[in-house]
């Protein structure tokens, strides 16, 4: 499914960030992230018949790209702001960074997240020092109340996925890979708020025009799926899936967001999200959550209409549950 072709504007009127403003962002959070491993794959570039690279943010510091946007914000924020604390929503993983920022920053952080979301990462968001409520039953309601919390107490509300300093943050996983590969013709990334493929196309659509870039969900997290094809804002069931990261609505403004940085979305059916995440740990060796593996689920499912190479997918996150990451191995995927 094509995503219609929107104008881009270049500045600071443009949903995407430029490419001076991820460059700054790139030597702003430098001293708190690792670039992260990228390689051509040999057993996908032999599946599919042309180079196949894998982006590998699920070795980030604290398990995904999430961090670069979370210290970037944080390292913009005033030192009033900071002084009144800083509040997030988060289905895990940019709890997880923002908690990394905020303890590097000695900065108070509250950080709302679903009921459901996996252990790993509302417990190592606490181990951060972090206060974390787990009171809302998915992503949507956590992120009400902790605006409701901003409100009330003053403190900093910090967005997982909007807001120019987060998303020039997450280009710079678009930076290491162009540099290293700037022949570069399609990139697959994993869509939940956008901000990773809004990031990344600020840099690809300015620098590297020709690339075509496909956003990648599961069938239980493809609210921007079905935005991209109807042109409206979309609202899904709340359904227990191996993508939990990627959870949630897709509003207004997610939408706009879309229409700049995709040219393509697709979705992968939970048995393809498990089956990536096998394959990424037996013949990859790295451990990989499904919202990391669904653009891995695609180019293994057939799903992309056509494929120009070199090919990228990226790999956003590796924060799985060790007993989720078991049955998946064991051909028994847990949902629940």
């Amino acid at each position: 499914m094509s995503a219609p072709k929107v104008k881009l504007e270049s500045g600071a009127g443009s949903l995407l960030p430029t490419p001076d403003e991820i460059r700054a962002a790139a030597k702003r959070i430098a001293p708190a992230i690792r670039e992260t491993p990228f390689y051509k794959s040999e057993t996908l570039s032999e599946f599919l018949g042309g180079d196949t690279w894998l982006k590998f943010e699920s070795e980030q510091h604290t398990g995904s790209f999430k961090l670069r946007g979370a210290t970037n914000a944080l390292a913009t924020l005033t030192a009033e702001q900071l002084a009144r604390g800083v509040v997030t929503a988060s289905a895990g993983n940019h709890g997880l960074g923002i908690a990394a920022a905020a303890k590097a920053l000695g900065v108070k952080l509250t950080v709302f997240v679903p009921r459901t979301a996996p252990s790993v990462k509302k417990d190592r968001i606490a181990e951060f020092g972090a206060t974390v409520d787990a009171s809302a039953p998915n992503y949507d309601d956590a992120e009400i109340l902790a605006k409701e919390f901003a409100a009330r107490t003053g403190a900093a509300f910090v967005s997982a996925y909007a807001g120019r300093e987060i998303i020039a943050g997450q280009g710079t996983v678009g930076l290491e890979i162009l540099e290293k590969l700037p022949n570069l013709r399609t990139i697959l990334i994993p869509i939940g708020g956008v901000g990773l493929a809004s990031g990344i196309a600020g840099l690809l659509r300015a620098e590297a025009p020709g690339v075509r870039i496909i956003g990648a969900q599961s069938d239980r997290t493809n609210a921007m799926t079905i935005a991209m094809r109807t042109g409206q804002p979309t609202t899904i069931p709340d359904l227990p899936t191996l993508a939990d990261g990627l959870a949630g609505q897709a509003d207004a403004y997610m939408l706009a967001q879309g229409q700049a940085a995709l040219d393509e979305m697709v979705a992968s059916s939970e048995e393809d999200v498990a089956a990536a995440i096998a394959y990424l740990w037996i013949e990859e060796g790295f451990k990989v959550e499904g919202a990391g593996a669904v653009g891995v689920a695609a180019l293994l499912s057939g799903r992309v209409s056509s494929l120009e190479f070199p090919v990228v997918a990226v790999v956003s996150g590796g924060n799985i549950d060790d007993s989720k990451h078991k049955a998946v191995l064991e051909g028994r995927p847990s949902n629940e």
